[in-house]
């Protein structure tokens, strides 16, 4: 009824991880470019780290969707267990049969299917989930997987993935050796205001919403605040906000609605009085070691950054209400306008920094397109080759290596966000050597005018334009 309610074909704020749904942000982009770099480079030990509820998960499977042809993968995560166990985890996801074997025939095991895989030329990635469960006992025997090597290449590329608590782990003085294998931790930033907003519009596309705005911009503002940019979140509030909504028969979700799901999701408020006095005065004469270090680590409570209704004092109220009041004060001074069918995401503000992060690394796979340039700039003219490689140099062009049913529109939608004449023109006059636009192939390696990138959805844009950029940033 909800899905009917709102002219939905699924629900878009789902809890499962759907690769469907996967979002993938400047630093999202980051995390798999850094994560293929140091696969390709053939780096030993990586760690992924962030909050819970960041999309990990959903990162890692797009990372090895990239690798799928070239690797074989194990992937770990029962991590609660000791050294025995871990090696039976690993083994029976490899499909081997372990019953009967000990210690020394599992790791005999082991480095047969590493020297197979070796010879036939494919490398072997073992990623393990939720690292920070992982007892010292059991991270020395992932050390010591290492060692699985010849004299000139690793056996085995080990990506330890895991919350903050993983961090303290490995900073610990008895994990120093294998914190000197780790040649590269890479961590996953809550979104912000911008990418939650981006994240809320392409999920509701990808569940089939084409209807006018749901989320007012001060809601938007709102949820980013609420959630603290972290995805998992996100969709609990966007969700409830719906059911509001629906509940209410409001068109439109605002500001009051997700501060009501908001108070909903307040576990604190279930908390008895006696509990939540002691906790506020001890805040109020300095929070405890325990407290600090949950604050630090941005398990902050729905609702923290808003009144509950069931505790709210008045001057609590007008302090949100000018709050909010700023809030679509600022947002309308700067410009953000809203037409009706398809939207410009209301936090479009084209950060500078979502160029670099694109393009983090130069070169890095066939699997990740690599790109030239990373900086926006004014367009050019007429292109000879001495300007072409200046042009290059300065990041004004990217290339990317066509790949199989590859069209001209939906490279050019995927990497510029935009597919107009002022575009082919430009694309025409960087490929000299392309007689046919329309009939680009395989392999072939095409320029494209980076500066000319769109880092939002314009408001003249088709849906038609939108949906294979949409499709493609999922499917690719």
């Amino acid at each position: 009824m909800i899905l009917d309610h709102y002219g939905l074909i699924e629900q878009p704020f789902g809890v499962t991880p759907d690769p469907r749904f996967l979002h993938l942000g400047p630093k999202h982009r980051e995390a798999v470019a850094s994560l293929l770099y140091g696969t390709e480079s053939n780096r030993g030990f990586l760690a992924l780290i962030a909050q819970p509820g960041m999309g990990k998960t959903s990162l890692l499977f797009k990372y090895l969707e990239y690798l799928r042809d070239r690797t074989r993968t194990a992937y770990v995560f029962h991590t609660d267990c000791d050294s025995r166990d871990f090696l039976r985890y690993l083994l029976t996801d490899l499909g081997v049969d372990t019953n009967g074997k000990d210690i020394a025939a599992m790791h005999e095991a082991l480095n047969q299917i590493l020297l197979e895989e070796m010879r036939a030329g494919r490398r072997f990635i073992l990623v393990i989930d939720e690292a920070q469960n992982l007892r010292e006992n059991v991270l020395e025997s992932v050390r010591l997987l290492s060692n699985f090597e010849t004299p000139w290449m690793k056996l085995m590329q080990i990506v330890l993935v895991g919350q903050p608590q993983l961090a303290e782990r490995l900073a610990r003085p008895s994990m120093a050796q294998l914190r000197q294998r780790i040649s590269s931790v890479i961590r996953l930033e809550p979104f912000t205001p911008e990418e939650t907003n981006a994240y809320i519009n392409h999920r509701l596309w990808v569940a089939g919403y084409r209807g006018p705005d749901l989320f007012t911009p001060g809601a938007r503002l709102t949820i980013a605040q609420c959630t603290g940019g972290i995805p998992r979140r996100i969709n609990t509030l966007c969700f409830n906000a719906m059911s509001i909504a629906y509940a209410m028969d409001a068109e439109k979700i605002d500001v009051q609605i997700v501060q009501e799901a908001a108070s909903d999701l307040e576990i604190e408020s279930l908390v008895p009085r006696e509990d939540s006095s002691m906790r506020i005065s001890a805040r109020g004469s300095g929070q405890s070691h325990a407290q600090s270090r949950e604050y630090a680590r941005g398990y902050v409570p729905f609702g923290s950054m808003i009144p509950s209704k069931r505790t709210a004092r008045p001057w609590r109220i007008a302090a949100q209400t000018v709050s909010v009041a700023a809030a679509l004060f600022l947002t309308i001074v700067s410009g953000l306008s809203w037409n009706s069918g398809v939207r410009t995401p209301p936090f479009d503000l084209v950060p500078t920094a979502e160029a670099p992060a694109l393009h983090a690394k130069d070169m890095l796979v066939s699997g990740l397109r690599a790109f030239d340039g990373t900086h926006a700039s004014p367009t050019h003219a007429t292109l000879t080759p001495s300007s072409l490689a200046e042009k290059q140099a300065r990041g004004l062009v990217a290339t990317v290596v066509v790949e199989k049913q590859d069209t001209l529109r939906h490279l050019s939608l995927e990497y510029l966000n935009r597919f107009d004449d002022k575009t082919i023109d430009e694309i025409r006059a960087l490929n000299p050597a392309i007689t046919d636009l329309d009939r680009i192939e395989t392999g072939q390696r095409l320029r494209l005018p980076i500066h000319l990138r769109r880092t939002g959805l314009s408001g003249t844009q088709s849906a038609a334009q939108v949906a294979p950029f949409s499709s493609r940033e999922v499917n690719r």
